[in-house]
């Protein structure tokens, strides 16, 4: 899926992505494994922004910090565990932080299986939720039109490896995409969790791939994260290291929750 400036209601202006930008960067990142799609070299993202008779050009607004979110504010490890920031990826907009909260997230109730199985990964997939909650302010909500995050049981798209043409099936996988809205620049999430993942692999994978869409776009090289680049017997629960890192992350500038710059 790739990232794309848009508008998420059908009345407000519509963003035109200029010829050289049609392909925008597009990350995709699950457990074990980080996809590029596409990449675009430019420093910013150039829009025009066309209703009626005028035209306006738009582009990226500089990279500057948020205030830290009280829950993270208040953080502290006196375990001195350390962190893995050295492994996070900043995007074309910066680090992917949240800036306007509670982060609302949407958990689709699966119909390819019984009532009480769909329940039954529904419930595994909130207790990840609620685990991060701790952290973050989060709001699980009804809608997936009204969700920052939407977390779907659905086979992640097959991987093909450049070395090796041989399609490679994936246990999960975490997407994001940018728009606008009110002229502001901001993203959401899309999380699929393969339905051949079962028991407390079910929660392993929802709390690894939503600590990436909560900004962790990396992995931990220690199985003790729950961040680990590679799936474990033994799943990990969130460690320091890893509310370290996502403390950070939020320490650092972003374009996203900054108004698009008119020129």
């Amino acid at each position: 899926m790739g990232n794309k400036i848009q508008d998420p209601k059908p009345n407000i202006l519509k963003n035109v992505f200029t010829q050289q930008l049609l392909a925008v960067l597009a990350l995709a990142i699950g457990i074990g494994l980080l996809v590029i799609f596409s990449n675009t070299p430019s420093n910013g993202i150039s829009t025009k922004t066309q209703h009626s008779e005028y035209s306006i050009s738009l582009s990226l607004p500089s990279p500057k910090p948020h205030p830290l979110p009280p829950t993270l504010a208040q953080w502290q490890d006196n375990t001195n565990s350390g962190d893995y920031f050295s492994q996070i990826t900043p995007t074309q907009v910066g680090y992917l932080v949240w800036s306007q909260f509670p982060i609302r997230v949407y958990v689709e109730t699966p119909t390819a299986i019984n009532s009480q199985q769909a329940q039954v990964w529904v419930n595994s997939v909130l207790q990840a939720v609620q685990e991060w909650n701790v952290y973050l302010p989060l709001l699980v909500v009804e809608k997936p039109e009204v969700a920052d995050i939407n977390i779907l049981r659905k086979a992640p798209p097959l991987k093909i490896s450049p070395t090796n043409k041989i399609p490679r099936a994936r246990s999960a996988l975490t997407t994001y995409e940018l728009y606008t809205n009110n002229k502001v620049l901001l993203h959401r999430f899309t999380i699929f969790l393969s339905p051949s993942q079962t028991g407390n692999y079910v929660i392993a994978a929802a709390r690894h791939e939503f600590g990436h869409a909560l900004g962790i776009w990396g992995h931990s090289p220690l199985q003790t994260d729950a961040l680990y680049f590679s799936q474990v017997r033994q799943p990990p629960p969130i460690s320091p290291r890893d509310v370290n890192t996502l403390k950070r992350i939020y320490e650092q500038p972003t374009s996203l929750g900054w108004s698009l710059v008119e020129n």
